[in-house]
C-alpha cells in the first residue's frame, strides 16, 4: 500500500530529507522513496486541498487513469472548474497526467498536521 503523507514543515525540514537521501545514495544504500508533500502552513496546504480538489482526488482513487471529462462528471461539475483543479494538484504533486489520463497514484493519505495556539 502506497501512502502519501502530508504534513506542514519549514524548507529546513525539506532539505534535511533531500539532504538524508544524497548521503545514503553516496554511500551506496538505495533510497527509500518518499511519499510526501510538505506545506509550510496550515493555510498552503488548505488552500491547495480545497474540499472540491479532495473530491477530486477521491474520484481518482483506485481508479486507475481517467479523462478530465469523466472526473467532471464523477465529481458533478463542469470540465473548466474540474480542469483548474487537476492544473493546481498535478503543480503540487499529488496526481499524475499521462497520455492515458489522470491518476492518484496512492492507495491512501495520511494527514499530519498539529496546530498551536497563538501566543
Amino acid at each position: 500500500m502506497t501512502v502519501l503523507h502530508i504534513s506542514l514543515g519549514e524548507f529546513s525540514d525539506m532539505k534535511a530529507g533531500f539532504l538524508n537521501a544524497w548521503k545514503d545514495a553516496e554511500a551506496g544504500k538505495r533510497a527509500k522513496p518518499r511519499h510526501e508533500l510538505i506545506f509550510r502552513t496550515y493555510e498552503d496546504m488548505h488552500r491547495v486541498l480545497s474540499p472540491a480538489r479532495l473530491d477530486v482526488v477521491k474520484a481518482l482513487a483506485g481508479q486507475g487513469p481517467l479523462s478530465m471529462r469523466e472526473v467532471a462528471r464523477r465529481v458533478g461539475r463542469d470540465v473548466k472548474a474540474v480542469h483548474s483543479d487537476i492544473t493546481a494538484l498535478i503543480n503540487c504533486g499529488m496526481i499524475d497526467r499521462t497520455e492515458e489520463g489522470i491518476s492518484f497514484p496512492y492507495d491512501r493519505i495520511h494527514l499530519d498536521v498539529d496546530i498551536e495556539a497563538v501566543a
